[in-house]
Parts: C-alpha cells; structure tokens; sequence
C-alpha cells in the first residue's frame, strides 16, 4: 500500500493480497432552427430509447462474458523461495492474446492462464505497459476456447450508469459483482511515478484477484480493466478504479506488435490553481495549471515555457509565483492538471504538435510543444 491507500497487488501464497448504435440521420435543410432543434431532441430521444431496449439482464451478461474471462496464476521466485499470486484477465482474440494488468504479470517467472471449463495453459509476456498497467500475455490454447470479449466505448459512460465486474476475487474464480459508475475521469497514483489519468471509478466490488478482470456495460461491452481499490483494510471498501477500454484499445495494439508504447511527454511540474493561489496571482478565477518546474531539454523547455522564479509569503503560507499558467491545451479548456494527462491519454502519441494557451505576466499567448517520449 502506497500512502495514497491504493491496493494494486496481486494474491501471495493461498491468501490474497490482492456502442456507441451506429445511427446516420439525414437532416433536411431547413430555414427554422426552432425546426431543426426539434428534429434533433427526437434523434436524440430514438438513440435514448433503441440504447435502453439493447441492454440485456446481468444473467445474460454473465454467460455471455464469462467463456471469455480467465484466471491469470503468477510464480515469482524471491530468495529461493516461490511466491504465487493470482488475477483475472480477458480474451482479447482468436490469437489467443489475454488482456490482464501489467502489476498482475510483471516480474513473474511464470504465468499460468486457465479457462472456464478449468484447462490451464502456460502463457507468455507479450507487452507490458505500466504507466497504463496494462499487459498483454499470450496462450497457445484450443480455439474453441478462445472466446473474446467486444470492446466498448468508454468515453460515452455516464456518471450513475450500471455496471458489473467479473474476475477471480480471493481466487474464487468467476465471481460477479455489480454497481454503478460514480465518476469519471479518476486520476490514479501508481508505482511508475507518474499517475494514470482518465480513470474510472466504481462501486461494483472489487477486491484482490479481480485485477485485470473486466468492467462490463449493461450491454456486455468490456468498458474498463479493473485495476485497483482504495482502503485502508486491503478489501473493498466501496471505491474501486477501472483502465478505460478507450485506453485499451489506444494501448493493446502497440503493446502486441511491439511490446511496449511510448507516452508523450511535456516535461513540466507544477501546482493546480486553488483559491488562495489564485488570490496571490491577482487572477480572476481559480482555474488552471502554475508551471513551477520545467525540466531541463524537455519539450516544455524547448518550446520556451517558463516555471516559477520566486516565491511569495501570503497569510503564512509561501508560493511559488512567475511561471506560466496553462489555461488550455489544444482549444480545451484547463481547470487542472487532470486535464491536460487526460488529453494526452486520450488523444496525442508521441511527435505529436499540442497548443497551449498560457498566461504570462498578465497577457495570454500561446506556445506550440512538439511531443517526445516519457522518459523512465
């Protein structure tokens, strides 16, 4: 456990540690917006609707997602002696890929997958991504027992939404819990030292050996990766957190052809803008992100932006001031750090070009950063 209380582990020993409905509508042209607003309040309503009706019971998501959910069984030799561990994962393809989490494989010696009807096979570490904690593993098994689960949409998920979450929880394999999604968007520490951003949060129970399982819509579409819980016991205490598949499908694909991804990187540190910070810069609103730190031959560097040269005492407290505040990147607007890893894991890869619009000195202007890969 980490001083965050966040949980990644895996099991030790016999005790645990742990569609988007593709509708085109053509609009004619109309002179009356009031007509045409219309028009799309009943679109939206018809999507509302056909969305509802193609949900199906949790009964139903359950035997149709659990042919392709598997227990991952890990053997990590330390001084001499074996250590075992177990998580959960999910067919990928007919390759016989499994998607699990990097912490449920990484380091491991051994790797054992086993299927539904309890036949085991030796797997092999295809990729591993631990800034994502995602990893790719790999069976050579019966085709008929490779059953890949479909991969939805992340991105459309809604605060309040209905899911469930299948895996191996204290090695009891194939157990189903379910909830609802309380928030999105999660920024979660890990063990890389950088954070995972755009993460998932959930009530569905989650516990040790559900790592690498999947979060499942109301319509069996893998929506996340389960990944992590936070407690102070090391069992669910109501909050867990999900790998978006809007991720998975970013990251899988590299992972399988080259065994690893490359994350753009900005190269900055800094502080979000609260209240009090906001005060001590005279700024109108408590939005956005205070540069203290650029790091030296970094893009940010390069691209000429500019951290904190001093610091201030107001009300006791000290701050750093003189370094740019990123109020946006790319046309979106920035309330916080959060923002910007989100907009990097969403949508930049490495030599990408990313805008940022910056306050400096009291006057907005923007700077162009061309992305470069995250250094360990």
């Amino acid at each position: 456990m980490d001083k965050s209380g966040i949980f990644v582990g895996t099991t030790v020993g016999s005790i645990s540690v742990f569609i988007i409905f593709s509708m085109i509508f053509i609009i004619p042209t109309q002179s009356n917006e009031t007509d045409i607003q219309n028009q799309i309040d009943e679109i939206n309503k018809v999507v509302l609707a056909e969305s509802k009706t193609n949900t199906i019971s949790l009964i139903e998501i359950f035997e149709k997602a659990e042919p392709g959910v598997v227990r991952v069984n890990t053997i990590r030799n330390q001084t001499m002696n074996d250590v075992g561990g177990v998580g959960s994962g999910f067919v990928f393809d007919k390759r016989g890929h499994i998607i699990t989490n990097a912490h449920v494989v990484d380091d491991s010696t051994k790797t054992i997958v086993t299927f539904l009807d309890g036949r085991s096979y030796n797997a092999e570490i295809i990729g591993i991504d631990e800034y994502t904690d995602i990893g790719v593993i790999k069976v050579n098994a019966d085709l008929r027992l490779l059953n890949p689960l479909t991969l939805g949409d992340s991105s459309n998920l809604k605060v309040g939404e209905p899911i469930t979450a299948i895996g191996n929880p204290f090695g009891l394999s194939g157990s189903m819990t379910s909830g609802i999604i309380s928030q999105i968007g999660r920024l979660l520490p890990s063990g890389s030292g950088y954070s995972i951003p755009d993460v998932i949060q959930t009530d569905a129970a989650i516990n040790p050996g559900n790592s690498g399982g999947p979060l499942l819509n109301m319509r069996g579409d893998i929506v996340g990766i389960n990944t992590a819980i936070q407690s102070t016991t090391g069992e669910f205490t109501g909050v867990g957190f999900a790998i978006p598949s809007q991720t998975v499908a970013k990251i899988v694909p590299t992972l399988i052809n080259e065994g690893e991804y490359k994350h753009p990187w900005i190269g900055i540190s800094g502080r979000d803008i609260d209240p009090d910070m906001a005060n001590v810069l005279k700024l109108n609103d408590a939005i956005g992100f205070l540069v203290i730190t650029v790091v030296e031959d970094s893009p940010a560097s390069k691209a000429g932006l500019i951290g904190s040269d001093k610091t201030v005492e107001s009300n006791g407290k000290e701050y750093s001031v003189g370094g740019d505040i990123i109020t946006a990147v790319d046309g979106i607007d920035v309330r916080k750090i959060d923002d910007i890893l989100i907009h990097l894991q969403r949508v930049k890869t490495v030599g990408d070009e990313m805008n940022l619009e910056i306050l400096r000195d009291g006057r907005t202007t923007n700077v162009t950063i061309i992305l470069e890969e995250r250094p360990n």
